[in-house]
C-alpha cells in the first residue's frame, strides 16, 4: 500500500499512524500535519484498493482484513508501537488491531467510529449505494458533502469543495472495490470484545454528526475499559476537515496526556 513517512525521523519520535475512513485517502488529513510534524513521526497511507493503493479486493473483504493489511505495512516499516487516529471506517481498523495486536497500540483516538451496526448509519449507505450503482460516480461524490459537512459550511466552501470533488472523481476507485468496502463496514460488529480492549482510547464525536450518530461513540466509551469521550458541538462527520483548530486542540490535548 501507498505510505508517507513524515515529521520527525529520530529513533525516539512518538509515532502517530493515521488511518482515513471510506474513502481510505492519506488526503484526508492534511489539515492536521501543521501542528504534528514538529512532534511526532506521521505515517499515512492509502487504504488497499483506494488512491494510489491499486487492488481488486477480494470477495468477503472485511475490516479484519484492513487490519491485517495495515499490520504488515506497519511490520514492514519496523513500526513496534504507536499511537493510532482513525476516522469513521479507519477507527473500525482501529478496533481490529487493538484485537488482533494489543501490544502495538499505546493509544488510539477514534472519530465518530462505532461498534456495531445502527439503522440510521444502514440507511445513509443504502442511498450512496444506490447512487453508485444507478447514478454513478459523479452523482456519489457531489452527494458525499451532504453527508459529511454541515450545511453552512459546505454554502461557504464552495470552490474548496469543487477541487475536492474534481480531485476525488480524478481518484475514484472501481465500484466494485467502493461496494466491498461500504459492504465490510455495514458488516462490522466487535460490541462484545470491547471489554477486552485495554488500549486508552479517546472517542471524538460531533453532535450534529448526520452520518453516524454520535452515541454510536458514547457506546463505545461506555464499552471499553479505559475509554473516554470528547463530543464536540459542531463539524459534521468531518470536524477534523470543517473545524480543524477545535478538533487539532481536542487531539493534542490528548496526545500531550498519553504520549508526552
Amino acid at each position: 500500500m501507498y505510505q508517507e513517512i513524515l515529521g520527525r525521523q529520530d529513533a525516539d519520535a512518538p509515532t502517530l499512524v493515521f488511518s482515513s475512513g471510506l474513502g481510505g485517502s492519506a488526503r484526508f488529513w492534511m489539515p492536521q500535519l501543521p501542528v504534528l510534524l514538529e512532534r511526532f513521526r506521521v505515517v499515512l497511507y492509502d487504504q488497499n484498493g483506494t488512491g494510489r493503493s491499486p487492488a481488486n479486493l477480494p470477495h468477503g473483504y472485511s475490516v479484519a482484513v484492513m487490519a491485517e493489511e495495515l499490520l504488515a505495512l506497519l511490520d514492514s516499516l519496523k513500526i513496534n508501537q504507536c499511537h493510532f487516529v482513525g476516522h469513521a471506517l479507519g477507527g473500525l481498523v482501529g478496533l481490529e488491531l487493538a484485537l488482533q495486536r494489543p501490544g502495538l497500540l499505546q493509544s488510539q483516538v477514534l472519530i465518530n467510529a462505532w461498534s456495531q451496526p445502527n439503522d440510521h448509519s444502514s440507511r445513509c449507505f443504502a442511498v450512496r449505494k444506490t447512487l453508485l450503482r444507478d447514478s454513478g460516480p459523479a452523482a456519489y461524490v457531489m452527494a458525499q458533502a451532504l453527508f459529511v459537512y454541515p450545511a453552512d459550511w459546505i454554502a461557504s466552501h464552495t470552490a474548496q469543495l469543487a477541487e475536492d470533488d474534481a480531485h476525488a472523481l480524478a481518484h475514484f476507485p472501481a465500484t466494485d472495490n467502493l461496494l466491498k468496502r461500504i459492504a465490510a463496514l455495514q458488516a462490522f460488529n466487535v460490541q462484545e470484545h470491547l471489554a477486552s480492549i485495554e488500549t486508552p482510547t479517546l472517542l471524538i464525536a460531533n453532535r450534529d454528526d448526520m452520518l453516524v450518530p454520535w452515541q454510536q461513540s458514547q457506546m463505545l466509551a461506555q464499552g471499553l475499559p479505559r475509554g473516554e469521550l470528547a463530543v464536540l458541538e459542531y463539524g459534521g462527520h468531518a470536524s477534523s476537515v470543517s473545524d480543524p483548530l477545535l478538533f487539532n486542540r481536542v487531539l493534542l490535548e490528548y496526545l500531550d496526556r498519553v504520549a508526552g
